[in-house]
Order: structure tokens, then C-alpha cells, then sequence
């Protein structure tokens, strides 16, 4: 349909430029005949080779030249139908750009054509002035004589600027963050001591489509396998880095129903979580939906309900009935209310679940066949990053060549099988106090978060079993850690005093963290800690707004393993913040 109305269009526009030259033409011809009218009216009785057209509408006065003249009232005939077929042509391309719902990217479009002429022939006295030309404007329609070149540079620039107009209000925003980064202590091996520098490089772009609609597309650096940290390690011997999608989402806002919001595509959280589930840095998909009112009551003052359906992989069956492609993916739904319980004390509470429906395919992507064959089960796809220490159930199958009665190892192994032995549904509550302390560049805040998972080793029944070895193939089993259902707890406990909003502000915090190994799914929540799960932290943090648009950073993490001998790891950050 878009080819055909195209092609309309092309012959639309080539028919038109056609008819511009001849008006052109026209107006060319009845200038030289105005011209030899006033050429006839000076001239003196009995001069000779002098062709002229009558003013009258009787016709043509015989010229001393053999060439006859052309009877004006023929020639305004044929101008008013060339204006006529004109205004057609006009109108069709005006329909077919309705068709196509495309704006007109240039001005419209001035045609020149001859002023009207009477029937009854040319005014004696305008004959002897000079013919000024009528414009005839189009909505669409060829370009004036001096816009010939629209593929030029310029033009698209022009367009382009109209697009970009078409598209409402754009907002740009980001950051560019530097990090010192050393760790001390750990293990007796001394595995985790390094000292790096990191980066982290954020844009984002926000168009109000209309007071209903609003689109939003951010780019972010970092590990494109990691979906919980934007922050890029300066290594590589200098290679140029990634910078991939991080948000890109359409969020709806009706008017008629001002408490309802709708996002989809790729979007920041929009229910309210801490690291102890969720990342700062990961950016869910899917769909979600918000309900929120506000309540003038004295106590009571906003209740709201968030919905959301996060779908995270794509699996296919491996049964020969049965190779169907089917979605894992999280459900979830929180509800929110506000509290003034003191004129100047603010509680918030929120309570919510999150329903993990096929989160094998996490520990899938986790898995590595070994250290000096790391293979995963996704051909072409690279591998998800930051396995966590939650108990898992990994199936390896180990090439071998059968030598008379021996098998011998070849070395290669892969990844055939990986399953979590606990499902997950996270029942998570989260409550926080805001307190006014009459200074408002000194705010006090305390947020506390319990969360339990109560599918803890649900999965132990459903585990795949171990197939037979062949001539060519081993297969072996093995489990990270023994599932205990009764380590299904995390809690986070942090204080924040100050503030990070003008010149000279400044911020304190410290959060004390303790997550059991099945408590929760290690894979999204806080990138920083010892390790995802069964593990002891503390975080100590303090910044400082250098100006409105640079913030400077301390924060030092201190973890380690539940129920471990092992040192604590000291990890350091130092970190300089632009933000524009």
C-alpha cells in the first residue's frame, strides 16, 4: 500500500513540475504579447516590419511578416485550464499525503502562474504594464525554482529538525562517574585482592509525545552480560567498550483515569525496592501497571497497587513431542500507603511478592562447564554473569575416547543441565521513616527491608535426572551446596542523614545487610557484595555536592561468608560524579 501510494505520488509530482513549465511558458508568451501591444501603441504611422496583436476581441491585425498571430482569447483559455489541472493535481497530492500521514517536511510550495485573463482580451491599459504573476499555494506540490535541491545537506538537516519538533519536548539527562576501586583481605589465597579503576557513562532522552504519552531511550556502558552493573573496568589494552540499551520504554498517563500509569519495553522499577532484591542498576521488561490515590486524611495519605510482568527468557523444549518455546518470567504486585504519624515523621510501607516462573533458565545461563572450558548451554549467547552461591544442581557431560576397555578424557566438557534447588516466591516488606529535623539540608531517614522466600527447596522434587553414559560421553552430577529450606531470610538495615541536592550539600549512610543462601535470587540484586547470597555486609558511605552539577564519593563494603572462618573483604570506593 505504502509502495503504490509512493508511486502515485512520484507521477503526481512529475506531472506537476510538467505543468509548471508550461505555465511558465505561458506566462513567457503573453508577455511578448503585452510587450508588442505597447511596441504598436508608440510606434509612428507607415513604420514597417512590425508584427502586433490586436487589443481588440475581433481578432488579429494582419502583420508584415508571413507568421500569423496566435488570438489572445485562445491562449487565456488554455492558461485558465493549465491553473485549473494545476489545482487538481494539488488537491490529489494533498490525499495521497493524507493516506501516508506524513507531515510536510518543506514550506508549502509557490507556483507561478500568469494572472487571469478576461475573455474578452487584455485591458488596454494594463497592456501597458509590466505583467505581474499570481501565487498559488499548495499544501504539498513542486518546489519554487529556487529549492530545486532538496536531497541536499541542508535540507535534511531541515527535516530532520521537523521530525525531531513532531516529536514533543525533549529532555536529555546522564552521568559520567570515575572509580578507585582496591580490595583487601578475603580468602587466604588472596583471590580477591585487586586494585582497578572503573567507569560508569550513562544517557538518556525523554520525549512528552503528548500530556497522555512519554517515551524514553537510555545508553549506558558496562558488561552486556551483566544486567546488574553499568560499571566498566578500564582494561583490555585499550579497546573501545560497550554501550548498549539500558532503558527503552513507552509510558501511558491517561487523563480521563489520572491515578492509573502504563509502561512497557525496558523501563527504571516502578515499585519501590532496595538492593537486597533488586539492583539499582537493573532495568526490568515487560509491562507494568500503577494505581495510585491520594487520601486527605489526617494519618492516611496515598495508597497505591503496582503490577508487573517481567519476562526474562525464552526456553525450548528438548522432548522430541514437545519443542515448544515458552516465556520464564517474573510476576509480581506491590502495595504502597503513606503515613503522617507525626507532623513532622513520614512512614511509608510497602509490601509485595515476586514470582519467579522458570528460574532454571538462570541457573542455566550461570552455569560454566569448568574453569578451562567455560561453556554454557546457550550457543552464541554469552553467559550471565554473577553466579550466585544459592544451591545448584549442574549436569556435565565430559567427551571421552573408549580405548579397549578404558575411557580416556578429552578435556571437553559442556554444560547440559542447571537447576536451582529452590523455586522462588519473594515475600517482601519495606518499610521507611522520614523525619524533618527543621533543617532542610540535614533530613533523616531509616529504611528496613525483611524478605522471605517461601519456595525454598521447592525444587528438589523436579530435578532432572542424570542421563547414561555412552562411548563417546560421561555424564556427572553436581550440587554447589546442601538446600537448607529453614536459610530462606535477608534483611537490610540502613540510616541516612543529609542531603545531595545543591552546592555544599552532603550525605551520610550505613546499611547493614545479612542474606541467607536461599533467600533470595542472586543473579539481581546488589552487584557490591561479598558474594550475592549467604552472606554478612556492612556498607559505610559518605558524599559530598562539590557544585550543582559534581558530587564526590567515599563508600567501603565490608563481607563476608555466613558461617565462615574467612576474612572479611575490605572493598574501597573512591569516586569523582559529573551529572547533567
Amino acid at each position: 500500500m505504502h509502495r503504490h501510494n509512493r508511486l502515485k505520488a512520484t507521477i503526481a509530482w512529475a506531472l506537476l513540475a510538467f505543468l509548471q513549465a508550461t505555465a511558465a511558458w505561458a506566462q513567457t508568451s503573453l508577455s511578448a504579447a503585452a510587450g508588442q501591444e505597447t511596441a504598436q501603441a508608440n510606434t509612428p504611422p507607415g513604420a514597417a516590419g512590425i508584427s502586433i496583436l490586436s487589443a481588440r476581441s475581433s481578432g488579429s491585425i494582419p502583420s508584415t511578416t508571413s507568421t500569423p498571430a496566435t488570438p489572445v482569447s485562445d491562449l487565456a483559455k488554455e492558461v485558465e485550464e493549465l491553473k485549473r489541472i494545476v489545482q487538481q493535481q494539488q488537491q490529489q497530492i494533498r490525499e495521497l499525503q493524507t493516506q501516508r500521514g506524513a507531515p510536510s517536511l518543506v514550506p508549502a510550495a509557490q507556483i507561478l502562474l500568469p494572472r487571469a485573463i478576461e475573455t474578452g482580451g487584455i485591458n488596454e491599459q494594463e497592456s501597458s504594464k509590466q505583467q505581474q504573476p499570481d501565487l498559488i499555494s499548495g499544501s504539498l506540490g513542486a518546489l519554487p525554482q529556487a529549492n530545486q535541491n532538496s536531497g541536499s545537506s541542508d535540507e535534511r538537516v531541515r527535516n530532520l529538525e521537523q521530525r525531531i519538533k513532531g516529536l514533543g519536548p525533549i529532555s536529555f539527562s546522564g552521568d559520567i562517574r570515575l572509580r578507585a576501586e582496591p580490595f583487601f583481605g578475603g580468602p587466604d589465597d588472596q583471590s580477591q585482592q585487586r586494585a582497578r579503576m572503573r567507569f560508569r557513562a550513562r544517557l538518556n532522552a525523554v520525549a512528552d509525545l503528548s500530556k497522555e504519552f512519554q517515551a524514553g531511550l537510555s545508553i549506558a556502558s558496562g558488561d552486556i552480560s551483566d544486567p546488574i552493573s553499568t560499571n566498566q573496568d578500564i582494561t583490555g589494552f585499550y579497546s573501545r567498550k560497550p554501550f548498549a540499551i539500558d532503558q527503552a520504554f513507552l509510558e501511558y498517563k491517561p487523563k480521563w483515569f489520572k491515578q492509573a500509569d502504563f509502561v512497557g519495553g525496558k523501563f527504571r522499577y516502578p515499585w519501590y525496592n532496595t538492593e537486597l532484591t533488586w539492583d539499582k542498576d537493573l532495568n526490568p521488561e515487560g509491562a507494568a501497571q500503577t494505581l495510585a490515590f491520594a487520601i486527605n486524611t489526617p494519618v492516611l495519605k496515598r495508597i497505591a497497587f503496582v503490577g508487573f510482568e517481567l519476562p526474562f527468557a525464552e526456553v525450548a523444549g528438548v522432548q522430541a513431542t514437545d519443542k515448544r518455546i515458552v516465556q520464564d518470567i517474573t510476576y509480581g504486585g506491590q502495595v504502597q500507603t503513606t503515613w503522617q504519624i507525626l507532623p513532622k515523621v513520614q512512614l511509608s510501607a510497602y509490601s509485595g511478592f515476586y514470582d519467579y516462573r522458570g528460574a532454571d533458565s538462570i541457573a542455566f545461563g550461570q552455569a560454566k562447564a569448568s574453569l578451562k572450558n567455560p561453556q554454557t548451554p546457550f550457543s552464541g549467547v554469552v553467559p550471565l554473569a554473577n553466579p550466585g552461591p544459592q544451591s545448584t544442581v549442574t549436569i556435565t557431560a565430559n567427551n571421552v575416547i573408549t580405548v579397549g576397555a578404558n575411557r580416556i578424557p578429552t578435556g571437553v566438557s559442556s554444560v547440559t543441565n542447571s537447576q536451582f534447588a529452590s523455586r522462588f516466591g519473594l515475600f517482601d516488606n519495606i518499610a521507611r521513616l522520614d523525619i524533618d529535623t527543621g533543617n532542610a539540608k540535614v533530613p533523616v531517614t531509616f529504611i528496613g527491608d525483611y524478605v522471605q522466600n517461601t519456595e525454598a527447596c521447592a525444587n528438589l522434587g523436579k530435578l532432572a535426572p542424570l542421563p547414561a553414559n555412552t562411548a563417546t560421553t560421561t555424564f556427572v552430577r553436581t550440587v554447589s551446596a546442601p538446600c537448607d529450606s529453614h536459610a530462606r531470610r535477608a534483611y537490610w538495615a540502613e540510616g541516612r542523614v543529609g542531603r545531595l541536592q545543591q552546592k555544599g550539600d552532603w550525605q551520610a549512610g550505613y546499611t547493614r545487610i545479612y542474606i541467607e543462601r536461599e533467600a533470595v535470587l542472586g543473579g539481581f540484586n546488589y552487584s557490591e557484595l561479598r558474594q550475592s547470597t549467604n552472606v554478612s555486609e556492612h556498607r559505610f558511605d559518605v558524599f559530598y555536592q562539590a557544585n550543582k552539577s559534581v558530587q564526590l564519593g567515599f563508600t567501603s563494603l565490608v563481607g563476608r561468608p555466613l558461617a565462615s572462618s574467612e576474612n572479611w573483604l575490605t572493598r574501597l570506593q573512591f569516586d569523582a560524579i559529573y551529572i547533567f
